[in-house]
């Protein structure tokens, strides 16, 4: 077998699902750049999404094909599992770009029904595999921020939900997304539980403190997004608009403990890198960090517009501007590592 044709089979083998977190993150740059007036690059980043979405799904199809055993573990894995949830935030991701930028509902409702049995089909997958398979890993090395993309998951259903739901059933709609929020939630209690104890009570390593612990903010500030989307949807049926205060104190408690955990964030960010001498090259999990910092300014804007706050716009602005540096600088050593003749 000829090299090139046995690098990429190899690719294939180990392709990593984690790839759409590049849809999750050029998506919600996208939504950030149209919420900012910037149509153009909002374009720009959709028309990028489109063909990375099609491209990453057709070579899932391959590996599925090709490759099912091995798939099948790294699905049912403590360390790997979560990871395959990005096809479920990515697709919802994209649907809010068609619906937001270029004002297609049509496709983002199918979109959202996509996303709606992916959730169903993988997170429940995952959940009943690391639940019953034996033996199991202990929780240093078997919990990471990775998990959180069950509630990033499974709020991105609700952010979706609530954009589309005046093209289909509204309070239908509207109820699944309410219930896909409180869930969310709920989970967030549970797993940052884990990792939080994890944190404090076992050794961390330079290599263990990776990027996609930033879904430790990430996954509070797309429940922030959630929120918000629900409180400007309440006019569109009464039990939302009954719901209202509650929804407006948990969006400002879900937001207040994002915004509380980026200081601790850049700080370990600067621990491994200045204090352990862990390399900063690219690596497929840098998109775990870019989702989260432009997510919260899209749910800083958002939840501004909901709750009519008078102040913190230059929140947004500022994290705007420095997730789209991180996005550009992702970008580039994604092309320069999967260039040919790089491996």
């Amino acid at each position: 077998m000829p090299d090139h044709e046995r690098r990429a089979g190899s690719t294939l083998a180990t392709l990593s699902p984690a790839y759409f977190a590049f849809v999750m993150a050029t998506g919600i740059v996208s939504i950030a750049a149209e919420l900012r007036g910037l149509h153009r690059l909002a374009v720009l980043l959709l028309w990028v999404n489109v063909i990375a979405y099609g491209a990453l799904w057709a070579l899932s199809l391959a590996r599925l094909a090709r490759y099912r055993d091995r798939m099948l573990a790294d699905l049912t894995s403590h360390q790997k599992g979560a990871a395959f949830l990005t096809t479920v935030a990515g697709t919802n991701v994209l649907g809010s770009q068609l619906a937001l930028v270029a004002e297609r509902p049509g496709i983002a409702v199918a979109l959202w029904w996509l996303g709606l049995a992916l959730w169903g089909v993988l997170l429940y997958a995952f959940l009943t595999a690391v639940t019953f398979r034996e033996p199991k890993p202990d929780l240093a090395t078997g919990i990471s921020g990775v998990w959180l993309l069950l509630v990033v998951s499974t709020e991105s259903v609700a952010v979706l939900g609530a954009t589309v739901a005046p093209s289909i059933a509204p309070r239908g709609v509207l109820f699944v997304s309410l219930v896909a929020h409180l869930v969310g939630a709920m989970l967030y209690l549970l797993v940052i539980g884990l990792i939080f104890y994890r944190w404090t009570f076992f050794s961390m390593g330079g290599d263990q403190a990776t990027p996609p612990y930033w879904i430790n903010m990430g996954a509070l500030a797309i429940t922030t997004l959630a929120g918000s989307n629900l409180i400007l949807a309440a006019p569109r049926w009464d039990l939302l608009r009954q719901l209202e205060p509650f929804l407006q104190g948990t969006t400002i408690l879900f937001w207040a403990f994002a915004t509380w955990w980026v200081p601790l964030l850049v700080i370990m960010g600067v621990w491994r890198h200045g204090v352990k001498r862990v390399p900063l090259r690219y690596d497929p999990q840098f998109w775990a960090l870019v989702f989260p910092l432009v997510m919260y300014s899209v749910a800083t804007t958002k939840m501004i517009e909901a709750i009519g706050l008078p102040f913190g716009s230059w929140i947004p602005a500022a994290f705007f501007w420095i997730g789209l540096g991180a996005w550009a600088i992702t970008a580039v050593g994604m092309a320069v590592a999967e260039r040919p003749g790089s491996r």
